[in-house]
């Protein structure tokens, strides 16, 4: 972790503070001034701030359900963050592990933790991401088989990671992904000469949505527990 980003993460500073504290002299790491902000530090180290000693706050693990017309953003642009009155301390630490375009809703897991995201977002890992998709035209007969093989997308080089697709009804499917290129299901319903009309998460590998829209809680020590043994 950061050092400035550990200073914060154990105190009430903002950022400019911490980083006015570190270059000013006032933070040691295992007993030597430290002046560089970037530098790294990590959890047996021992930081003290005007000789005060450092413990970080826990790490979070959060689920959330959005809503429709918010961004994963930490702060509000073109539209609202999705931190819009959830009372959440210290967004600004967080990050969205596997972020939702403004117009999708569902599951979105937050953290603090990026080793733990990391889980989450990298292909290698094959975390199922599960979407429930509305559809513009009833779904092509061959698309399951399309999704399993792998869609080469628009501008990729290489095609995606094999999907499961069930089909609830012609203009309604359940799509299984392992990873999440940009606007990823939108491209691949887009390829096959669909148009995605609604898109929903509902399931980020064992975890499901649990939570009405809007609301979120922490997630259970086995929920992130999951996401580690992954």
């Amino acid at each position: 972790m950061r050092l400035d980003k550990f200073v914060c993460k154990s105190t009430s500073l903002t950022r400019s503070d911490a980083i006015q504290c570190i270059q000013h002299g006032k933070v040691s790491v295992n007993g030597e001034t430290v002046k560089d902000e970037r530098s790294q530090v990590h959890e047996n180290n021992s930081v003290t701030l005007n000789g005060t000693a450092l413990t970080p706050r826990p790490f979070r693990y959060i689920l959330m359900h959005k809503p429709a017309g918010t961004i994963c953003s930490n702060v509000d642009e073109a539209y609202p963050s999705l931190f819009n009155g959830t009372r959440i301390e210290h967004t600004e630490e967080l990050h969205i592990a596997g972020r939702l375009d403004a117009d999708t809703t569902g599951l979105v897991l937050i953290t603090d933790d990026g080793h733990w995201s990391f889980n989450i977002t990298t292909p290698t890992k094959h975390c199922e991401k599960v979407y429930r998709v509305g559809l513009s035209r009833p779904i092509r007969d061959d698309a399951a088989a399309l999704f399993h093989a792998g869609i080469l997308l628009q501008g990729e080089s290489k095609p995606t990671l094999p999907a499961e697709l069930y089909i609830v009804t012609p203009k309604e499917v359940i799509l299984t992904i392992t990873e999440g290129k940009f606007h990823q299901v939108k491209r691949m319903f887009s390829a096959i000469g669909n148009r995605v009309t609604s898109l929903h998460r509902e399931r980020i590998g064992e975890v499901l949505l649990d939570v009405e829209e809007g609301k979120w809680r922490y997630l259970s020590e086995n929920e992130v527990a999951s996401f580690k043994a992954a």
